[in-house]
């Protein structure tokens, strides 16, 4: 991010003599574009105690990516104070002091990288003058060490808290103006900081969402349809409000009209909300309850009659060109080989380990919220929209959440609560059953993708063709079902073309882990490799090579449609940064020297996105009853030239190709409308034994820092769908594994 002159520290001094810097970017638009919302105006808040102990409000909600601790981390570098002396701080919601405060999309590294940086340099700057006034020597003179300032002339030294105040009363200097480090000086950036929250997870204190308790707070449950939108025709109400310890019970009219496309938001599903003195009798009166539903026009879906008419929209024109160049039909007639495919996967659930829900308060004509978005921005628009008040009457306290992974970017969990509240005039806590948080899921879209490859008489790519069913209508694809002109391999055959055709879909979809590229990587890569191996050409070798194209002139629009929300310029692929990191893991992991044994196999993927490079290897073993074990994997990454908090970026690596391998043996499956997964025993996890030994490896190039919660993830279920058929000379074109005949060992 550019700095703006504009750009300022707030100065106050606190009671007791601390310090505030209050760092804000004014919002900036384009001249030509003065209606333009910012595309980010964050903002970080430090407090420096007398006794030199500082706090840093840590602006974006925690799910587990490390935001509460990485942000800070970067402000602390720069004003130069001990990590060990730093205490970290949840900030409310309040977009007009800390922009917009997001968690996901792996945005809060390369938005954040530049700013927070330079908010602690701003402050540091102010500590020096401060210091420098007090004694009567020249500026220049002082340096810092780690939570104090020094004159070597003198051999004076100050702590921090004491020019806490005197600092306060000075005027900020340009954030542009101010000195950045020197990288080579760094001290918390680049060295592993545990998390500033474990020692209240390990020792389980109230943390969660689900851990928050008010005064004469309830507890709510909802029972909805069991297809989506469905609504309430009559129900024993009055039985229900007799048992113990049921305080109301509401009935949700709701606000969705089923049809072939759903928005982003639709709001609130209808439902009965039962609310009790505890959630057990919630829970126990739920189960009493008996409802006559209005299942409506979604009951008519099923995951076979979806796969059938993708079959039919395959073998029909394709109803949108997303990106074509080159003349794919004449190039395909003059191939020497051309390669045929159709892969298929699979809707799929996020499975938070803690289920969705929020409490709320309603109080006075205004509202209270403790809420586990990922996006509370937009959750406090919805539920003011929703309930008819100012979102100046909402006050929104973030709370750590316990996994998002895409999910808690939609907030209809919240606007329940608050809704709920608002009813009964008191504080509520609503919490999702697992059954609840599989049904009504806002899912990963399946999707089937046709592909049809030319080579020439050298073996090497000349065209490719890409068919993609998805959802929608005539007018929008559902959540998580776009794709982008860009998505590789566009670009680099001569010739190119993107196809769209869209079935119609009434249910709740949404951005999981890595969105479309958790699917988009899986159907190229896994192509890829299959053309490779017709051509009798290295997957590695093959890719590489392909690589080497002189690439067909791109330029991306706003923003990437594959990413959904990556800014221009480095939201293209960068072909050096893809080949580097192929290289890396095939060095890592000994591609080159790979023997072939029976049942055995080494598979490779690679993938670029939300402005992350990541290529990975997995070797498999394959048993005779066709049970997969995943022995070990070996990761390659390019996030830039540094790696904030290394402990953390492993970890961030290990559980994005965990989540990946688990995508592997996952589906929702509709019959009637209904969703037909419900708990764990019937949608599994990556179990504790079949989690491979896993290696990561950094690239690091000059480019800013990237964020993690993404590019991990997607080269994995390819690279592993890849090694069976290395293993077996069996394709996997169709996901999950068990519809291929495959399952985990």
């Amino acid at each position: 991010m550019s700095m703006n002159r504009r750009s300022f520290l707030q100065l106050t001094a606190l009671a007791g003599g601390g310090l505030a810097l209050n760092f804000y970017r004014l919002p900036f638009a384009a001249a030509q574009e003065p209606a333009k919302a910012p595309d980010l105006t964050p903002q970080a808040f430090i407090h420096i105690a007398p006794d030199g102990v500082t706090t840093i409000m840590a602006r974006a909600s925690e799910s587990g990516q490390g935001m509460r601790n990485m942000l800070p981390m970067l402000i602390a570098e720069e004003l130069d104070v001990d990590w060990k002396d730093v205490r970290v701080k949840q900030a409310d919601l309040d977009e007009k002091i800390y922009g917009h405060q997001f968690s996901g999309g792996s945005a809060n590294t390369p938005q954040g990288w530049e700013p927070m940086r330079r908010v602690g340099a701003a402050g540091r700057q102010l500590l020096i003058t401060a210091a420098a006034q007090t004694w009567g020597v020249p500026v220049a003179e002082c340096t810092t060490q780690p939570g104090k300032v020094l004159h070597s002339g003198s051999g004076r030294s100050a702590g921090y808290g004491e020019l806490a105040a005197k600092a306060a009363s000075l005027p900020a200097p340009a954030l542009s103006s101010v000195k950045l480090k020197d990288p080579k000086d760094y001290h918390i950036i680049g060295t592993s900081q545990p998390g500033v929250d474990t020692p209240a997870i390990v020792t389980g204190k109230p943390l969660y969402g689900i851990d928050v308790k008010l005064p004469g707070m309830l507890y709510a449950s909802i029972q909805k349809a069991p297809v989506f939108a469905g609504k309430v025709k009559s129900a024993n109400i009055d039985q229900i409000k007799a048992l113990p310890g049921v305080r109301h019970v509401l009935v949700i009219a709701g606000g969705i009209t089923p049809a072939a496309y759903t928005p982003w938001e639709p709001g609130m599903e209808p439902g009965i909300a039962i609310v009790a003195d505890t959630w057990w009798q919630a829970q126990t009166a739920r189960a009493a309850l008996k409802v006559d539903w209005d299942l409506g026009p979604a009951a008519t879906q099923s995951s076979e009659g979806f796969r059938k008419r993708a079959k039919e929209l395959l073998e029909a024109p394709p109803a949108t060109t997303v990106h074509k160049y080159g003349d794919v039909d004449a190039t395909l007639k003059s191939s020497a080989k051309v390669v045929e495919a159709t892969y298929e996967y699979p809707f799929i659930a996020h499975m938070t380990l803690e289920p969705q829900g929020a409490t709320a308060h309603w109080k006075d004509g205004k509202l209270e919220m403790w809420s586990t978005s990922t996006l509370p921005g937009n959750g406090c628009e919805l539920v003011a929209k929703t309930l008819g008040i100012q979102q100046s009457d909402i006050t929104t306290h973030m709370v750590r959440s316990g996994g998002s992974f895409g999910r808690r970017l939609q907030n209809d969990y919240l606007v329940e609560a608050a809704w709920i509240a608002k009813q009964i005039d008191a504080p509520v806590k609503l919490l999702w059953s697992r059954e609840d948080d599989i049904g009504h899921d806002g899912l990963r879209p399946g999707g089937t993708h046709a592909f049809k490859a030319g080579l020439d008489a050298k073996c090497k790519l000349t065209v490719w063709r890409q068919h993609f069913v998805t959802f929608g209508d005539d007018k929008h694809l559902a959540s998580g079902g776009g794709i982008g002109g860009d998505s590789y391999p566009a670009s680099f055959p001569p010739a190119y073309a993107l196809y769209t055709s869209a079935q119609p879909l009434m249910l709740r979809t949404g951005a999981l882990r890595a969105p479309g590229d958790n699917a988009y990587c899986w159907v190229s890569q896994s192509f890829l490799d299959e053309v490779a191996y017709a051509a009798g050409r290295d997957p590695l070798e093959f890719q590489l090579d392909l690589l080497n194209n002189k690439k067909v002139p791109w330029t991306s629009g706003e923003h990437d449609a594959v990413g959904d929300h990556e800014p221009t310029g480095q939201s293209v692929l960068i072909p050096e940064r893809f080949r580097g990191v192929l290289e890396l893991v095939g060095e890592k992991s000994g591609w080159a020297k790979r023997t072939k044994e029976p049942g055995r196999g080494m598979g490779i993927a690679a993938w670029f996105c939300h402005l992350g490079y990541f290529a990975e290897v997995a070797d498999v073993t394959v048993d005779k009853d066709n049970k997969v074990t995943v022995n070990r994997v070996w990761a390659a990454g390019d996030v830039g030239s540094q790696i904030i908090n290394p402990r953390a970026a492993e970890s961030m690596a290990h559980g994005g190709i965990m989540e990946g391998m688990a995508h592997l043996a996952q589906e929702i499956t509709l019959v009637d409308g209904k969703i037909q997964q419900s708990n764990f025993d019937d949608y599994p996890l990556m179990r504790m034994r079949q989690v491979p030994k896993i290696e990561v490896y950094w690239r690091k190039t000059d480019y800013a820092p990237t964020g993690l919660g993404e590019p991990t993830l997607p080269p994995i279920l390819p690279a592993v769908t890849n090694a069976i058929f290395a293993a077996t000379g069996k394709r996997i074109r169709t996901l999950p594994l068990n519809r291929s005949g495959f399952s985990w060992a």
